[in-house]
């Protein structure tokens, strides 16, 4: 047995194995491998603490390798019964890391381990921090209980089926139906596809033992109140309780008891709200400084212990931070973190990893996660349609990362799956609700087993009333709740302000681009492709400056673009999937996302505001039409933009209808040196543009508004001060159509 010290937290290890399988064991090979996989092994995997906001001094990590074979519908549990194959817990069993890499909807885990010597006398707790989704627990041939639901942590008292000395055996069957059933499980698909991903079947969080006194404290909720300048909390004890009290302590960060690092204490009854006074100039928990008191709770005894101490004790921290809603000067509804509107812009997280899927490889993998999206200049997350392990969200509040939470989707068709489907979201509230981190709770992503929304957006702001609550995310609004959500791709856009919900776009963007050796399969998928980092970097400025004017122009208070990393086939991340390549200049994206963004003066116009003449033909023209000498006087001449009427992003003031049209226009320039100049566009299909009959730009495919494309050097080196030509093909095979053209000077921020 080892034993060891981690930030002052004693754990004891005890490593199940046989006949040398720990040197042995090897992961599968999935597709992508992050470089984390190389520090996962049978007695090094998810050692840390694995409930931060309630530690205890004493743990034992069950986490290595475990037995495992597959199940049938009604069988026994295999009690002293060695099964044949092995897996890594807490990798699922469909991930590399699991050593598995394969599908079984009913799996048998198997382990033994011993109790250690010092714990005689105490309670012993067995806890699961998620398994998915149903899984049944037998200690020693005893059946300790059942739980569903894949997200949440649950517990078992173990001592009374303990042994009183050697070796326990621990048994868990787990049945997930992933998409085949109707429980929550957000992305899981047994087909994956798309936006669809691979399941995550059985114990994905860390399983664990502690021992605690008779009578002890089970649970916390803790509440930062910045307006009554205290921290509110109530502790829930297990065990007989007469004549103990609760005595809950705040602490500078690190500190000690004492003048110097106590603030404020208070004392009372189980379950009794406590109110611990903090001081005036108490410091608020932000993205910017992400400030964390130390909390110590402590349970104390009706009648001194002989060496004066309490009964049980358990350290935390709290974040003093206030989320509300109040109107601007400008009389939009804002969202506010600590009387201060701050906008916030973050990507989606979908939360996946290539080796591990639902399970990161390591702690360092998840809080690396989080260092990146906050290194792009991001300053929120919503994490999407999947619940975190609490470490996650401890990174979050560590270094400082606002979060809205989704709640994971199911069918929800039956009676019985919608009473599953609020027990989970009870859970995810009450079991995450501790985190300063989490800021809004959404309900729904758009319409997936969309029910009862009013109800639930209730129920959620009379359990939870500090935080904000999203009805759904996009799609379906029933007007509940504090938030008004829009999706829009590639987008950006924004709803209509409202008087008493705030605005936000909850899902943009989606700019694909794969890189070759880091993708998951051959052929992957954006909702809108780019061919380089350039481009996806240019073209993320652009949409984060639309996205800026937005919250000028309707009162937007947030966006979330779409996506951190890439998933499996679907490209759109600002990362590859195994988190080894930036596709995107850093510095660029994070001076977008905080509002330095590039501008644009405007040096010919396009006929959005306002038609403008071109000749133009649908004929192939002769040999240099795109040049000064060019005779295009029998030419037809037409205001732009040219196409045809409901074309998305279109102004056509001339149809175009043919497969084809070329275009000419006369345009005066002052001096254009060495300023940077962008061509406005907005193509469907392909576009070639030329100025002075040099190349200026050519881009395939369609866009859906106007965007900016650079010009090529020797294009700009072309433009004469005075008068200039330029000249346009488009090229349309399907759908709608429509060509428009301008040219505009780019002004970079300052840094």
């Amino acid at each position: 047995m080892k034993f060891w010290s981690m930030t002052g937290v004693w754990m004891a290890s005890v490593l199940w194995c046989t006949g040398g399988l720990a040197a042995s064991w090897e992961p599968a090979r999935a597709p992508l491998m992050t470089r984390w996989a190389e520090d996962v092994s049978p007695d090094h995997v998810h050692p840390e603490y694995p409930r931060p906001l309630m530690v205890r001094s004493e743990w034992l990590n069950l986490n290595g390798l475990w037995q495992f074979g597959p199940a049938a519908p009604g069988q026994e549990p295999p009690v002293g019964r060695e099964l044949s194959a092995r897996i890594l817990v807490p990798f699922p069993v469909e991930s590399a890391l699991s050593g598995v890499m394969r599908r079984h909807p009913r799996v048998w885990y198997r382990r033994t381990f011993q109790v250690p010597e010092g714990w005689q006398g105490r309670r012993v707790l067995l806890h699961f921090q998620a398994v998915d989704w149903e899984a049944t627990v037998w200690l020693n041939g005893h059946r300790l209980g059942a739980h569903r639901g894949g997200y949440d942590g649950f517990s078992f008292d173990v001592t009374d089926a303990l042994r009183p000395e050697g070796s326990q055996e621990l048994i868990v069957g787990v049945f997930d139906p992933s998409d085949g059933g109707d429980q929550p499980r957000g992305k899981q698909v047994n087909q994956p596809r798309g936006i669809w991903y691979t399941p995550s079947t059985g114990i994905w969080q860390t399983v664990w033992l502690e021992p605690v006194p008779q009578t002890y404290i089970r649970g916390l909720a803790i509440v930062p109140d910045v307006d009554g300048r205290s921290v509110r909390l109530r502790a829930d004890v297990a065990g007989p309780m007469a004549g103990h009290q609760i005595e809950a302590e705040v602490e500078l960060p690190g500190g000690t008891a004492g003048p110097g690092g106590r603030l404020g204490r208070a004392r009372g009854e189980p379950g009794s709200e406590l109110r611990i006074s903090m001081p005036a100039d108490m410091r608020l928990w932000s993205p910017e400084d992400p400030y964390l008191y130390r909390l110590t709770v402590r349970l104390l005894a009706g009648q001194p212990a002989v060496d004066g101490g309490p009964v049980d004790e358990v350290r935390s921290y709290v974040g003093m931070r206030k989320v509300d809603l109040a109107k601007d000067q400008d009389g939009f509804l804002r969202i506010r973190l600590n009387g201060r509107f701050v906008f916030q812009m973050g990507p989606l997280d979908q939360g996946f990893w290539p080796d591990g899927l639902y399970t990161a490889p390591t702690d360092e993998a998840l809080r690396y996660d989080i260092e990146m999206i906050k290194q792009l200049g991001f300053n929120m997350a919503r994490k999407h349609v999947k619940i975190e392990p609490e470490r996650w969200y401890y990174w979050c509040d560590r270094l400082g990362l606002l979060v809205w939470q989704d709640m994971p989707n199911g069918n929800n068709s039956t009676p019985e799956s919608r009473v599953q489907f609020e027990r989970e979201l009870t859970r995810l509230v009450e079991g995450r609700g501790n985190h300063p981190s989490i800021i809004m709770w959404i309900v729904f992503n758009e319409g997936w087993g969309q029910h009862d929304t009013e109800r639930y957006v209730a129920k959620v702001r009379r359990l939870d009333p500090t935080r904000l609550v999203s009805c759904a995310s996009g799609w379906k609004d029933v007007g509940a709740g504090h938030i008004l959500d829009i999706h829009r791709y590639p987008g950006p856009a924004a709803p209509e302000p409202q008087p008493e919900r705030a605005t936000v776009l909850g899902e943009f963007g989606g700019l694909g681009l794969g890189v070759d050796g880091h993708t998951w399969a051959p052929k992957s998928w954006g909702y809108r492709g780019t061919e380089s980092s350039e481009e996806l970097t240019r073209r993320y400025e652009h949409l984060l400056r639309r996205v800026w004017g937005y919250q000028k122009s309707h009162g937007l208070s947030a966006a979330v673009y779409t996506q951190i990393t890439d998933v499996e086939t679907e490209c759109n991340g600002l990362l590859t999937y195994d988190r080894a390549v930036v596709k995107v200049d850093v510095a660029r994206v994070a001076a977008a996302n905080r509002g330095r963004v590039p501008k644009l003066e405007v040096l010919v116009p396009t006929s959005q505001a306002e038609g403008i003449p071109w000749r133009y033909t649908f004929s192939p023209p002769d040999e240099g039409w795109t040049k000064r000498g060019f005779d295009d006087s029998a030419w037809s001449e037409g205001p732009g933009g040219f196409g045809t009427p409901k074309t998305p992003g279109a102004v056509v003031r001339t149809e175009w209808s043919g497969p084809e049209i070329w275009l000419r226009r006369w345009f005066t320039l002052p001096e254009v040196g060495s300023q940077r100049l962008a061509v406005l566009v907005h193509h469907d299909e392909d576009v070639e543009i030329y100025f002075n009959g040099v190349l200026a730009v050519r881009q395939s495919g369609h866009t859906v508004d106007y965007e900016e494309l650079p010009v090529r050097p020797e294009a700009r080196r072309a433009l004469k001060a005075g008068r200039n030509l330029m000249a346009v093909h488009c090229r349309q095979t399907r759908g709608g159509q429509y060509i428009d053209v301008g040219i505009a000077r780019v002004v970079m921020p300052e840094r």
